[in-house]
């Protein structure tokens, strides 16, 4: 395989698709191709050389080329072009092969002998995408339509407000410009249709007439129309009929009939002619029928743009720009595009943080509402880490970028949030399994509507069957139905995460509506998480500092809050804490490990029974503490028991309200902790809890959710720990808390930014909103169609001569679309 010699190391070898230098302990896989072993810098590199490996092989042989450059391997670097405004960070040098070893001069890399490379520009931004809010599963690198259902397709990130009303939409300005010159010319079209209808000057028998409109409405219905016959015309070649193809049809039909009445009159049999004997022309129903879908598709995207409102708003939460210092101390400000990892940055007092950091210089205060929803400011000093779009306060700041670009909390939680809205609820099933045979049975309505208008209708039945058959197409467009569920999802997601609620994708919010049973967590979830230590009750002749101590000095080594919380108490206590090794953690039980020779056992009473541990009069001593709410940790040294430990962990101040409030809304509340049951009970009280699964290990924290669900019951887990992540990944929807661990959140459906139990109060009231207005929507679609085809198609005709002309059917199918999304809209000033 090719490798790359260099003075200052051995041979380094190269992936075969990107050529980037690789040694073989750090890459992210191998492939074997005739007999020779590739390695590759990641996944999707690996990927495509098995796809077609001969390929890669044959190209390197031939033209070997650096990473991401078009230098040949091996040739000295090229300083990469940058902007002007990052000419300040043009002293940053890396490594090519460990890109964390960064320096301020040229020179070799420490780690590996390379030679450093300067700084390359940031990355240029991905490629944007488009998809379509009917039919997200289509996705396309380019604007245009949807092959299934012909709507435009939007972008899949969105893009921060331009200080406008609504971003740019080229596909809203072209539509725009269509309907006003279609309305110009539509106007005197209607206008003597109109006065022929009301026999005003007898128009209706001027053969002059027919030919002002003919010239008139031809460039509406072909030009102002151009894009429904692309669409109706793709749907046709594609077999995806749609509201276009129905759309089309009416107005080629209603079109195409009256130009030939025109310019061929005596081909029409007396069915088509009127009382006068004049061949009558629907030029202005095709024409109005054009610039009034025109109308309901410039209303549409208007109104579609501002579903997209919740996440610029998120967007804008960010800087534009970003104050960067170099290694003269120079400052500069710049893009916040062009902020590098390691790039220092000075925030000035009252300005937003521009990126993920950690603060080398200066103290102050961090207004960090944004995600914890806390609205006392957290103090930052040295060392500290910051969130990027969070608000410094009055000291002045120096920070390391640490996150950026796509990598920042932030920008994750646009994406999140940019995925859920393009994801489908169940129910929406219902309204793809009838659009599916909606265009047919609709084409088949039709056909029989000409038929029996033909057949039954008054004179000139024939023309009365045409007018008819075209009012129940146009009528009948699906777009409202297919509308329907997406606009609410799109509206509700981004109303959520303006609340601070993370929605994980449409079915976790349709689930969420039919939750019956909420099982919580205790630490973390309905406590602060923060325990602290209240009473300590040494034995065998310690005293309370060597207690601490030796409980301090184990428990450093596990991530468990309540070994946080004896940790820190040492740590105020000033105590030294002597090294441990031989450290083993017990899931759910505790730790063990060797101090100064001594081995040393912290943990619950299950912990002690495995290690054969008497406790004697400790056991009831410590149930009464147990009683008062404290969780009791005893400590064992060399198998005899040296005492115990009393933590306590406040409760969070709203939880009582917030579970009286879900209890309110007929829910089963059931506590979940992995404490005895004594203190579970005593928690459970203070918060007015029946239910409670106590002295649960982590890996049965999801059995119980499975027995919950046995029993019939629709069940929500809400939780913060890792050992949370199987019952949240268990459950029908699992809740964590934003203040949680990585794992919880990427294992539950629903994520509280801030940490707060009334986000769950909030989740299920936005999801029965959002339920109930995709409800709503869906009515509306079908109540449009249910009534407006037997009006169109003239059922009520014999009995109340009511009739529905093909321009008021344009008219009614575009308002149902505009009602759909109109109402989809509502759910952005729902109050939470």
């Amino acid at each position: 395989m090719d490798r790359v010699t260099d003075e200052t190391h051995a041979a380094v070898p190269v992936d075969p698709v990107c050529g980037m230098k690789v040694q073989p302990e750090k890459a992210a896989g191998s492939a074997v191709y005739e007999s020779v072993t590739y390695y590759f810098c990641g996944k999707g590199c690996l990927a495509k050389f098995q796809a077609n490996p001969q390929r890669y092989v044959a190209a390197r042989a031939s033209a070997p080329m650096a990473c991401c450059s078009a230098e040949p391997l091996g040739a000295a670097p090229t300083p990469r072009a940058t902007p002007a405004a990052r000419s300040a960070s043009q002293g940053k040098y890396l490594c090519p092969m460990d890109p964390e070893v960064i320096s301020d001069t040229p020179g070799a890399c420490p780690k590996c002998g390379m030679a450093l490379e300067l700084a390359a520009p940031a990355a240029p931004p991905a490629r944007l995408q488009y998809t379509c809010p009917m039919d997200p599963e289509i996705i396309r690198d380019a604007p245009g339509t949807c092959p299934k259902c012909g709507m435009a397709l939007e972008p899949m990130a969105a893009s921060r407000s331009t200080g406008a009303a609504e971003p740019e939409n080229p596909e809203l300005r072209a539509m725009s410009r269509r309907f006003w010159t279609g309305l110009i010319l539509t106007i005197p079209v209607v206008t003597l249709g109109m006065l022929a209808d009301f026999r005003v000057a007898s128009l209706d028998k001027a053969s002059w007439v027919n030919g002002v409109n003919l010239i008139l409405s031809t460039p509406v219905a072909l030009w102002c129309g151009w894009p429904f016959w692309v669409r109706a015309g793709r749907s046709v070649r594609n077999w995806n009929l749609n509201m276009f193809t129905l759309i089309s049809l009416g107005v080629g039909v209603a079109f195409a009939y009256s130009v030939a009445a025109t310019l061929f009159p005596g081909l029409f049999p007396s069915g088509f002619r009127s009382q006068s004997g004049v061949v009558a022309t629907y030029f202005e129903a095709a024409a109005a029928i054009t610039v009034l879908v025109l109308l309901g598709q410039v209303l549409e995207l208007k109104a579609r743009g501002k579903t997209g409102a919740a996440i610029r708003e998120l967007l804008d939460l960010s800087p534009r720009m970003a104050r960067r210092v170099d290694s003269s101390g120079t400052e500069t400000d710049v893009p916040l595009e062009d902020v590098r990892v390691g790039d220092p940055l000075r925030v000035r007092p009252g300005e937003k943080i521009p990126v993920d950091a950690v603060v080398l210089e200066g103290a102050s205060t961090v207004d960090e509402s944004m995600i914890s929803g806390e609205p006392v400011p957290v103090a930052k000093g040295p060392g500290d880490t910051v969130i990027g779009a969070t608000i410094n306060g009055t000291g002045g700041l120096l920070i390391e970028a640490k996150k950026v670009g796509a990598d920042t909390l932030l920008a994750q939680i646009v994406e999140l949030v940019a995925q859920a809205q393009r994801t489908r609820a169940p129910i929406q099933r219902l309204a793809d399994s009838v659009a599916s045979i909606f265009v047919p049975a609709v084409l088949l309505c039709a056909a029989l509507t000409f038929v029996g208008w033909a057949i039954f209708g008054p004179a000139p039945s024939l023309a009365y069957a045409l007018v008819s058959a075209v009012a129940v197409v146009i009528i009948a467009c699906p777009c409202a139905l297919g509308l329907a569920t997406p606009m609410s999802i799109m509206v509700g997601v981004g109303r959520a995460a303006k609340a601070g609620i993370l929605i994980k994708n449409a079915e976790v919010l349709e689930r969420l509506e039919k939750i019956d049973t909420i099982a919580l967590d205790k630490t973390g979830t309905l406590t602060e998480g923060k325990p602290r230590v209240v009473a300590l009750h040494p034995l065998a002749n310690l005293d309370e500092s060597r207690l601490l101590t030796l409980a301090a000095a184990l428990e450093r080594g596990s991530e468990h809050p309540l070994a946080a919380s004896i940790v820190r108490a040492a740590q105020d206590r000033r105590l030294t804490l002597p090294a441990a090794s031989n450290f083993q953690s017990y899931s759910g039980k505790g730790v063990v490990g060797t101090l100064q020779g001594q081995t040393v056992a912290i943990g619950n009473t299950a912990l002690m029974m495995d290690l054969k541990v008497e406790l004697g009069q400790a056991r009831q001593v410590a149930d009464a503490l147990r009683q008062q709410g404290q969780t009791v940790m005893f400590v064992a040294v060399n198998g005899v028991a040296a005492g115990y430990i009393g933590v306590a962990d406040p409760l969070r101040p709203q939880a009582p309200a917030i579970i009286a409030q879900l209890q309110a809304h007929g829910l089963r509340i059931v506590m979940i902790t992995g404490d005895n049951s004594v203190t579970a009970q005593a928690v459970a009280r203070q918060l007015g809890i029946n239910e409670v699964e106590a002295q649960v290990l982590p890996a049965q924290k999801h059995e119980v959710i499975r027995r919950l669900q046995a029993e019939g019951r629709k069940v929500a887990m809400a939780g913060d720990g890792i050992n949370d992540a199987p019952a949240l990944a268990q459950a029908d929807v699992g809740i964590a808390m934003g203040t949680g661990t990585d794992v919880a959140i990427a294992s539950a459906g629903v994520t509280l930014l801030r940490g707060e139990l009334g986000g769950l109060v909030r989740a299920r009231q936005l999801s029965g909103r959002v339920m109930g207005n995709i409800r709503q929507n869906l009515w509306f679609a079908f109540m449009y169609n249910g009534l407006g085809i037997p009006i169109a198609a003239g059922v009520f005709y014999p009995l109340l001569h009511l009739r529905l002309s093909p321009i008021l059917a344009a008219a009614a199918m575009s308002c149902s679309s505009l009602s759909v999304v109109t109402n989809a809209l509502r759910l952005r000033y729902v109050k939470l």
